[in-house]
């Protein structure tokens, strides 16, 4: 290299260096415990289907216009309160701070709050809030990638909910962090037994077509395997990704964030990076999404599935993205699939060729994740021998029935204890990619579970089996994988 060729590498280098501290130097300024909800009130009329829980909080509730958007951009804020009330917004970033867990960044308001329509039901079940706007946010340049909760407060009572979003960026990083909004958006009951999971059909099939939702509505508690009302309007995210995100801000890794959407639109915004992650509860993909992951996968990312139930159904996304329905079944439905599924007519590609493995029926499972090769570089450092187990790590939901993939290695493997059959397995798989990059499957919900317990995080305990908090092995595994895909 001459000269000029050194001092232009130099200077690029210098450029970004910068960059790579985003998340060390954005976790240095204070953080604070204040993002967290204090008072919810949910109206006992509108029951989720799942139990008895409601879903709804009318008397403050609202949603973002869109899923993510860039600094320097607009988003649009619809809120209704019923009664009327004055309202205010605080935005914060969540991330580590010192273990607070999030940093408040800008207050708005007061706001008129007026009670907002109650949306008709249209076709295909689909709910759509068309709400007067209640205020449209300059996104600030210097805001840092990540995910955001607007905390609504009432200035006339003391209620309280959320909005959520994510901040992208288009910089190179280490790792993407793909947040699974479709997911959340499959399971949102607002304004009472309307998700994906809720249909008119008279067979009571659940994981069939014909149903639509939007993310134009407020998200309603999560409360489909437990009740933790102070997530009031923040989608799945604290539950199963919040874990990850404050851990690996901890440690100031070179991490960004993007949406499901995100993912769908372009492969771009997946090959800037050197590894893409799948967090827990990723089960709702559109064929762009699948495809675009492929794609990238052979020209060199690598991929962390540190998740279950990942990419099982065809998702196409309608309405600029805003509206989703169950379509397909990647690699189709199998026949011990068909008692509870039906009228699903687009098929994917068997999620299998890029996990590594697929969502196994029967669901439902729950058991230890076994250390099944102690001497794979996978298992450096922790001290794991083989048959060694993790208890309670292998979530309801997992992955088995490893692909043959040349190359793939089974590293975990065990058998699921509640899924009503014996013979129902997991699998933990890494295969190589073509350019040294590697795909990871944790074949688990529950992985999150295992590295950290911010503020505001309430463990999940479903189907007879529960994670037993921050394990130092989970971790090291973690950090073994993300070093070989990102450095």
């Amino acid at each position: 290299m001459d000269r000029r060729g050194f001092l232009t590498g130099l200077g690029a280098l210098a450029a970004e260096l910068p960059r790579r501290e985003l998340i060390r130097e954005e976790n240095a300024r204070p953080g604070t415990t204040d993002w967290q909800l204090t008072y919810v009130r949910a109206d006992p009329r509108s029951e989720s289907g799942w139990g008895k829980w409601p879903v709804r909080s009318p008397l403050i509730e609202g949603f973002a216009g869109k899923t993510s958007v860039r600094p320097g951009e607009k988003i649009d804020f619809y809120v209704s309160t019923d009664p009327a009330a004055r309202v205010v917004i605080d935005f914060y970033r969540l991330g580590y701070y010192g273990g607070k867990g999030g940093r408040h960044l800008l207050r708005v308001g007061p706001l008129k709050g007026i009670a907002q329509p109650t949306p008709p039901v249209g076709d295909s079940r689909l709910r759509e809030c068309v709400w007067e706007k209640t205020h449209t946010l300059d996104v600030p340049k210097d805001w840092v990638s990540g995910v955001y909760l607007g905390k609504l407060s009432s200035l006339d009572h003391r209620y309280q909910s959320y909005v959520i979003f994510i901040v992208r960026d288009d910089r190179p990083a280490a790792y993407l962090f793909q947040c699974s909004d479709n997911t959340w958006q499959a399971y949102n009951a607002w304004p009472d037994k309307y998700s994906l999971y809720h249909n008119d059909r008279k067979d009571k099939i659940v994981l069939a077509s014909g149903t639509q939702v939007s993310r134009d509505r407020p998200y309603g508690r999560y409360i489909q395997i437990m009740d933790n009302p102070l997530t009031q309007g923040s989608g799945e995210f604290l539950l199963w990704e919040y874990p990850l995100a404050y851990w690996m801000e901890s440690l100031g890794l070179d991490v960004t964030y993007c949406s499901n959407v995100d993912v769908h639109l372009s492969i771009d915004c997946l090959t800037r990076c050197k590894a893409m992650l799948s967090v827990g509860h990723d089960e709702y993909w559109s064929r762009e999404q699948f495809d675009n992951v492929s794609a990238a996968v052979k020209q060199g990312v690598s991929v962390a599935f540190l998740s279950a139930n990942s990419c099982c159904f065809v998702t196409p996304l309608t309405k600029g993205t805003r509206v989703l329905e169950r379509k397909g079944r990647y690699g189709g439905v199998r026949p011990v699939e068909r008692k509870y599924m039906a009228d699903l007519p687009l098929d994917g590609p068997n999620e299998a060729t890029l996990i590594g493995a697929q969502t196994v029926s029967p669901f439902n499972g729950s058991g230890d994740w076994v250390c099944s090769r102690p001497d794979h570089w996978i298992f450096k450092g922790t001290g794991m021998k083989k048959g060694d187990a993790i208890p309670g790590l292998i979530g309801w939901e997992f992955h088995g029935e490893p692909a043959k993939i040349p190359g793939l290695e089974v590293v975990s493997e065990g058998p699921t204890l509640n899924s009503g059959d014996a013979a129902t397995r997991y699998a933990a798989t890494v295969y190589p990619g073509p350019k040294g990059n590697i795909v990871f499957n944790a074949s688990t919900i529950f992985w999150s579970q295992g590295l950290s317990t911010p503020p505001g995080h309430m463990p999940p305990i479903s189907h007879y089996g529960r994670p037993h908090g921050v394990d130092e092995r989970v971790q090291r595994i973690t950090r073994n994988v993300l070093e070989r895909m990102g450095g």
